[in-house]
């Protein structure tokens, strides 16, 4: 097997070699966890093999950190991390999402209202630049702003080839409790009790109606009288409305969600006995990306995180009602750690909220003639929210760089990248996605 270092320098060697600037994508084993989009131009990129970079370098259980290459998943990881009783201080729902696409696409989690981010958690990169330079990003260290602006900028400032971050300790199980509120107020209420006094170990929840929001409140435990799994028969945000209490060893709790978070496939009782074992969430994706030139882009449900300042919930949710008025929502309270420097002056100017609410929205139906991506960008942008660049994007430039920091970010570009080849932000997730070099 190539040792880390072989594997960076023929990555590296490919790039270098290259003679055309025309747009590159990179090759991963691991599938995309994007929402699929049919006439991304991306397909038919010449592509930069990172296929190989999926190793588990060191746990180090003392100093409480692991190195590893971008392509690991979290599946693989807390298994590995769980044999020291350690575990990533976020780990995404899906066991298929890699660590390099948690931090260039946003992963958060039930610990996010603690922890923030998985980039938060990053005390390291190695960046391989369109030149085939490697360089090593910290916070303090001459990339600094380098290593603050790969997060969520979807592989445009330059190839992740090796990450550095924090572990923190767990037990083998998991205790739920799931609270039951008939109203906005006092969910908003009881959220911020637990975020201002940090007393549990995660935080989530589902908000099935307008009358009926779940608040999940977990701990790590050492011993459980029972334990279920979500990854067959039963139907895990469904279990939030019905159950008071809940235990799960601490892996089938990360990946309770695995069979999809309030869009579960197969749907049915009988499909779930005969398909339920075999389709989990890589099963879907990998799908759409090997027939993507034959799926009707209508069909595809919509996909959607958006980030709502908690002192602006009630407004948003109001206006969510009458605009949307679709539910249930995957409810992730998240601390963001630090004023971003991804994000642009002009919205931290018009934001101060530490806590944010992160809601999202799986497979809800277009209807008609409407486009729920651009009402909801549309209300985002006048509510003072974000939302996540995973799937359809209608931003103009000049919007989309109301939010996004473009000082920053072309910074950061013209050290990693000066020729464009990994394309910028806005093109990859506003025009080449649909369709549009």
């Amino acid at each position: 097997m190539p040792t880390h270092e072989q594997k960076v320098y023929r990555i590296a060697q490919q790039l270098k070699a290259r003679k055309s600037t025309k747009p590159v994508s990179l090759k991963k084993k691991a599938v995309a966890h994007q929402v699929p989009k049919p006439g991304d131009k991306r397909y038919a990129d010449e592509k930069i093999d990172i296929s190989d970079l999926n190793k588990i370098i060191l746990i180090d259980p003392e100093k409480k950190i692991c190195i590893a290459e971008p392509g690991v998943t979290f599946v693989d990881l807390v298994k590995a991390t769980m044999r020291h009783n350690l575990v990533p201080t976020v780990v995404p729902e899906l066991k298929t999402i890699t660590i390099g696409g948690a931090v260039a696409g946003c992963s958060i989690e039930s610990m996010s209202y603690r922890y923030g981010g998985f980039h938060d958690s990053c005390l390291e990169y190695e960046v391989i630049t369109a030149k085939g330079e490697a360089l090593i990003c910290t916070p303090d260290n001459e990339h600094k702003l380098i290593f603050q602006m790969v997060h969520g900028t979807f592989g445009t400032l330059g190839i992740i080839s090796k990450l550095t971050f924090r572990l923190v300790p767990a037990k083998k199980y998991v205790q739920v409790t799931y609270e039951k509120y008939r109203t906005l107020e006092e969910y908003r209420a009881a959220i911020w009790k637990r975020f201002k006094n940090k007393d549990i170990d995660f935080m989530d929840g589902i908000i099935h109606s307008p009358d009926l929001y779940v608040l999940s409140v977990a701990n790590f435990v050492e011993d459980a009288p029972y334990t279920h799994r979500y990854d067959w028969m039963r139907i895990y945000y469904l279990s939030t409305k019905t159950r008071k209490r809940d235990y799960l060893k601490t892996a089938d709790y990360f990946f309770r969600y695995d069979r999809g978070v309030t869009s579960v496939k197969p749907k049915s009782f009988l499909g779930r006995l005969l398909f339920g074992k075999i389709y989990h969430s890589t099963t879907e994706l990998r799908i759409a990306e090997k027939f993507h030139k034959l799926i009707p882009p209508k069909i595809i449900p919509v996909t959607l995180d958006v980030f709502i300042p908690f002192s602006k919930v009630g407004n948003f949710m109001e206006w969510y009602q009458k605009e949307v008025n679709f539910f249930p929502l995957w409810c992730v309270p998240y601390k963001a750690v630090r004023r971003y420097e991804w994000v642009s002056k002009e919205y931290w100017s018009k934001t101060k909220d530490e806590l944010f609410l992160d809601l999202a929205i799986y497979g809800m139906k277009q209807k008609g003639s409407k486009d729920y991506y651009k009402i909801l960008e549309d209300g985002l942008m006048e509510l003072g929210g974000l939302k996540t660049l995973i799937s359809t994007n209608y931003y103009s430039e000049s919007d989309f760089w109301k939010i996004w920091n473009k000082e920053h970010y072309e910074q950061a570009k013209r050290k990693t990248d000066p020729d464009n080849i990994f394309r910028d932000l806005y093109t990859k997730t506003c025009k080449t996605a649909m369709g549009i070099e």
